[in-house]
């Protein structure tokens, strides 16, 4: 059996402000999105709160319109916002029950060559079961699969599932699996939350495979906290939170009798950083994939951008008895660009600029003998 993971970054629609040159590009629209529906969930608002709505209102194009660059006011019932032809906007809601709606990220089509190049580094891995990473959602997840992988000459997936998280920017984790190897059972732990609140910025989604002999394999898909916005202090101590969270469900697995554990996606950090030490260290039985003798890595231990030493942060970490059927193991990047010039590792054929690489991330395989 093959498992495989993938960051697709979205399959036909993105938001805006995830796909700039850098991080840097969109991180005060993301920042003043969260923001702006973390002040109208109040329930009063303050004259500093409308203050500071005006001004964020103000930076991201909102002031005269409710669709700016890269952000869009939605209201659905009572008014926030009153814009006279003549003097200054001002905030009239007096809070949230004085109104109804929300700001979110505008989205656009990704480049059509990408979304074809997505499907091939799928193909290319074909994997028994794949885990997908930034998928918008079931329904395009499914058409994405009925419709593309055919169009570049790969197996479509008889089972494809996926659970909405808690990030509004559709950018969820979902599953799709081989007529062998069906969900028999999920698990969502988008409630979760400890003394600092919710813990998983996506989820943590438990997949429960059936696999030939009565055998069954669990499969935890993850997202954690992206270190684009928000401070590294703070990023860094919600990773280490989602991390002791997915390594005390791993024991509970286990605990259960249950030996065919993998925890699979985008940890966003590197092995050796703190926040993954619940996982990699502190007498985790979890092992990665990178480690074994038979995984190649292409002269390379970085999984996005560049795939230099400080890229790594895609994983598949396997409980002791998975990992002993651990056949052989690699990374497919043939879907990235690499580099200014695309110089750094021979791609698809199809990918002849940036614009046109399926993901910023590399997918990872492991092949087991179950």
């Amino acid at each position: 059996m093959r498992l495989a993971t993938f960051n697709v970054e979205n399959m036909f629609d993105r938001a805006k402000a995830l796909n700039g040159a850098n991080w840097a590009e969109g991180r005060p629209a993301l920042e003043a999105h969260k923001e702006l529906n973390t002040l109208f969930g109040k329930a009063r608002y303050s004259a500093a709160d409308k203050a500071r709505m005006l001004k964020l209102f103000e930076n991201h194009g909102l002031l005269k319109s409710d669709e700016g660059p890269l952000l869009l006011l939605r209201k659905i019932r009572g008014q926030l916002i009153k814009r006279p032809r003549v003097g200054d906007a001002e905030i009239v809601a007096t809070g949230r029950k004085s109104w109804v709606g929300w700001v979110e990220l505008k989205t656009e089509p990704v480049n059509e060559a990408a979304t074809l190049n997505t499907a091939r580094v799928l193909g290319a891995v074909d994997a028994d079961v794949q885990a997908v990473i930034e998928a918008e959602d079931r329904t395009t997840l499914r058409l994405f699969n009925q419709q593309l992988l055919p169009e570049v000459d790969a197996k479509p997936f008889q089972h494809v599932m996926l659970v909405d998280g808690n990030d509004d920017r559709g950018i969820d984790v979902g599953l799709l699996t081989r007529q062998k190897y069906p969900i028999v059972s999920i698990r969502s732990h988008v409630d979760d939350a400890d003394a600092s609140g919710t813990i998983f910025s996506r989820d943590c989604a438990e997949y429960e495979i059936s696999l030939p002999g009565n055998k069954r394999l669990w499969v935890m898909v993850n997202h954690l906290k992206s270190k684009g916005y928000g401070s590294q202090t703070a990023n860094d101590a919600k990773r280490k939170r989602q991390a002791r969270r997915i390594r005390t469900i791993y024991d509970e697995h286990l605990a259960a009798g249950e030996t065919l554990v993998a925890v699979v996606g985008d940890l966003n950090e590197i092995p050796a950083n703190d926040p993954l030490a619940p996982l990699l260290r502190q007498n985790s039985s979890l092992r990665d994939i990178a480690s074994h003798p038979t995984y190649e890595s292409g002269g390379r231990e970085g999984t996005h951008g560049n795939c230099g030493p400080s890229a790594k942060l895609d994983y598949i970490l396997l409980s002791p008895e998975l990992y002993a059927c651990v056949t052989a193991a690699g990374i497919e990047r043939r879907g990235m660009w690499g580099g200014v010039h695309g110089t750094l590792w021979a791609h698809f054929a199809e990918v002849s600029n940036a614009d046109e690489a399926a993901s910023d991330h590399a997918a990872l395989w492991v092949e087991l003998d179950l």
